[in-house]
């Protein structure tokens, strides 16, 4: 018996993985929200001015933007799974740095080091990816992706209750808590993914690509403090266009580069990333004006003169409404496709929006908008992961996901400097103080309309459903799935791959056994766990010669060599006999 061993765990995943992923997701998620109910407060606590308080913020959001790509490829090279407990443990890190300090410097060190963790949630699309079966991955990655609002909305009204009732260093304890706990659970529930990319890291490229982005956000978040035409923002402005232009030219001459932008471009890719753009424009563009509007006193007029734990309150449905439209984006994608999906939950943001305009007058009027918004920013969410994973290689998830994040975070940012620039401009100053009007909320509320109306016309752009041109049929777009489905799409993906059952010593199929196709080089090359009659379907990416190894909790290791050639042949695998030749 010939024996093939890698050093993937042959566990599998249990029911608490997603979960547990989803709840690493809104733990990350909340790093970006901690401190919104002490913004106005920064300049004072940290004894500095508020033009360089901001960078308590712009710190989280640069750091976050560069990791997210950079994490998601290290985690399809060594793993997802040792990647995200890896941003968790330096988000933990940058917590408790910021908890035991006031100094801006210090501080600022520890928000860029919370920052990094925004790669968790692509690599927990990726880890949903590789260990779900079809029926539960759509649903799943829909609750992941959704993860970034979800945590954001409720962590507004839980850090407004410790900011007000505690000293404000407790809301770093908190998420150093909150950091360790998720650690703890990943390490005992998730198993490491089995896939792997071929190649090395990028380095190079990840330089090039962190270059680029901070030249360019740089800008968009201090463009209003610096003034938009002056020197330092244009400059900044024309050096990361040359940086990124440079870095595209050397990606697509490396053979394994940080970011394949041959894939990128790809009609799928291309305009599910940037309608990612506008779905973050318009996720933001709630969390700046409810609040602002919600606790402004009602002496002037428009304000709601609520608390600060109260207008967390009124908001924290967007996040809640985010998280229980998962299961309905299951239902809708697996009937109509991500692609209608998307679009059904962008006209619902445009009808938030557009009612919201008139529903500024009274606290429970903030509560429709925000479970309106919730609802269609939840379904857009929902869609974005679905159309990505199907539109690339299983090799490539955590990179693809890596980047459609960073387009969402480049939306907010985009959000951020827009609406902060719109507030300012038309804030009345009394006695020193700028106190935004109705007017710049109405603004930002059509701003936020028009981001959403130009996302409705990427989405109608994306092409029809169907295997990509480019991939091989085992990455057909996903559809968030039910069984018939999953039968149909695994029927696809055996007519140019190994199928088979899973047999013990008496012949009696063998389910949920791994089975594991390497290639030549000793290189995974695909994997799939056996149904409950033994019955296993793997599809291959090239021709040539491969090794099928299967093994089972109570059985020992099989490992049987193949040869594909182009045509489907089955392969049954007896975990009682030797291995032995075959051609397919």
């Amino acid at each position: 018996m010939t024996h093939t061993t890698t050093d993937q765990p042959a566990r599998g995943a249990s029911g608490a993985v997603v979960p547990v992923l989803a709840f690493a997701g809104i733990v990350v998620a909340v790093m970006q929200t901690l401190l919104v109910p002490v913004i106005k407060d920064l300049p004072q606590l940290l004894g500095t001015e508020p033009s360089n308080a901001t960078w308590v913020l712009t710190s989280t959001l640069l750091s976050g933007a560069v990791a997210t790509p950079i994490m998601g490829r290290l985690g399809d090279l060594y793993g997802k799974r040792r990647m995200l407990i890896l941003s968790l443990a330096v988000m933990v890190v940058g917590a408790l740095i910021s908890a035991l300090t006031s100094n801006l410097l210090t501080m600022i060190a520890g928000r860029t080091l919370q920052g990094f963790a925004m790669g968790a949630i692509p690599l927990g699309i990726g880890l949903m990816r590789d260990m779900l079966p079809r029926e539960k991955l759509g649903s799943a990655m829909a609750l992941m992706s959704s993860s970034i609002g979800v945590g954001g909305g409720l962590a507004l009204p839980a850090a407004a209750l410790v900011a007000q009732h505690t000293d404000w260093h407790a809301l770093f304890y908190g998420a150093a808590g909150l950091g360790v706990l998720s650690i703890a659970l990943t390490l005992l529930v998730v198993p490491e993914s089995p896939m792997r990319a071929e190649g090395s890291f990028d380095v190079p490229g990840a330089i090039g690509l962190s270059a680029g982005l901070v030249l360019l956000l740089l800008p968009i978040t201090k463009g209003s403090d610096w003034g938009w035409s002056s020197g330092t923002t244009l400059g900044l402005f024309a050096a990361s266009v040359a940086v990124l232009l440079l870095w595209g030219v050397f990606e697509l001459r490396h053979s394994a580069p940080l970011v394949d932008l041959r894939t990128t471009a790809r009609p799928a890719v291309l305009f599910t990333n940037l309608a990612s753009i506008m779905v973050g424009v318009s996720f933001y563009v709630v969390s700046l004006v409810l609040p602002q509007l919600l606790q402004l006193p009602k002496a002037t007029g428009y304000g709601l003169g609520q608390s600060m734990v109260n207008a967390g309150l009124l908001v924290a449905p967007l996040g809640l409404t985010m998280m229980f439209t998962a299961p309905v984006y299951a239902r809708l994608s697996a009937k109509y496709g991500p692609k209608t999906t998307l679009i059904l939950g962008m006209v619902i943001i445009g009808i938030g929006y557009g009612g919201g305009l008139g529903l500024m007058s009274a606290a429970w009027q903030s509560l429709v908008i925000a479970v309106v918004l919730g609802a269609g920013i939840g379904l857009a969410y929902s869609s974005l992961p679905a159309l990505i994973v199907g539109a690339v290689p299983a090799s490539e998830t955590g990179a693809a996901n890596g980047l459609n994040t960073l387009m969402r975070s480049i939306g907010t940012s985009v959000s951020s400097a827009v609406i902060g620039m719109v507030l300012a401009n038309t804030a009345n100053h009394v006695g020193g103080v700028a106190i935004p009007t109705m007017h710049g909320f109405r603004v930002s509320f059509l701003i936020a309309t028009g981001a959403v109306a130009a996302g409705l016309v990427l989405a109608l752009l994306l092409p029809k459903r169907g295997r990509p041109a480019e991939v091989a049929p085992q990455h057909t777009q996903l559809r968030a799935s039910s069984e018939e489905e999953a039968v149909l799409a695994i029927a696809e993906e055996v007519l140019r791959g190994f199928r088979g059952r899973v047999l013990d010593a008496a012949g009696v199929p063998v389910a949920r056994a791994k089975v594991t196709l390497i290639d030549r080089r000793g290189r995974q090359a695909g994997a799939t766990l056996s149904a409950e009659d033994g019955t296993y379907a793997l599809a291959v990416p090239a021709e040539g010669a491969y090794v099928l190894a299967a093994k089972a909790a109570g059985h020992g290791p099989l490992a049987s060599s193949a040869t594909h050639t182009g045509a489907a042949r089955a392969v049954d695998l007896d975990l009682a006999l030797p291995g032995e030749t075959v051609s397919a």
